[in-house]
């Protein structure tokens, strides 16, 4: 996968087509699960971290990691988008990302890949979920080498192709 990118230096054509996924932008997908984990939390971005808190022996908690990075979009902004993708993921492309006792929200992409689209596609899913008492994960999903005719790749529905040894 490349590295994350978003030009500058663009004409009014390449930037609408950089705004919805396509020219020269490319982004990883810890980038995208941000995405993800910013608007199911009002539009702040928090600082990723791999331990939630530290406790002691005992189970006192020490220390947490919650820590802000920066708000992203306003919070009625992020408000809307969590309802655009709860509708996708209830009845538009992200269906099968439904978790039962939880509100869900996720949008599905296809990205292109290769020297002028030539390559394969990318299918990509990010959601979130949010769930009484628990934890609130967003995630981004990948899939590089869908084994579907190129028309049919979408976050919804791509497969893994089985590698021969």
């Amino acid at each position: 996968m490349s590295k994350s990118n978003f030009d500058t230096d663009m004409s009014d054509d390449q930037l609408a087509l950089s705004s919805v996924g396509q020219f020269d932008t490319a982004a990883t997908p810890l980038q995208m699960a941000l995405v993800a984990a910013s608007v199911a939390n009002n539009g702040e971005i928090a600082l990723p971290h791999r331990v939630e808190r530290t406790t002691t022996s005992g189970g006192t908690t020490v220390d947490t990691t919650g820590r802000s990075y920066r708000q992203a979009m306003s919070p009625s902004t992020a408000t809307r988008l969590q309802d655009l993708m709860v509708r996708a993921a209830e009845d538009g492309t992200g269906t099968n990302s439904a978790i039962p006792g939880a509100r869900v929200g996720g949008k599905t992409g296809t990205a292109q890949h290769g020297l002028g689209n030539t390559g394969t596609p990318y299918a990509w899913f990010i959601a979130w979920a949010q769930a009484k008492d628990s934890a609130q994960p967003a995630v981004a999903v990948v899939v590089e080498d869908a084994a579907a005719d190129r028309t049919d790749i979408s976050g919804a529905g791509a497969r893994r192709r089985s590698r021969r040894r």
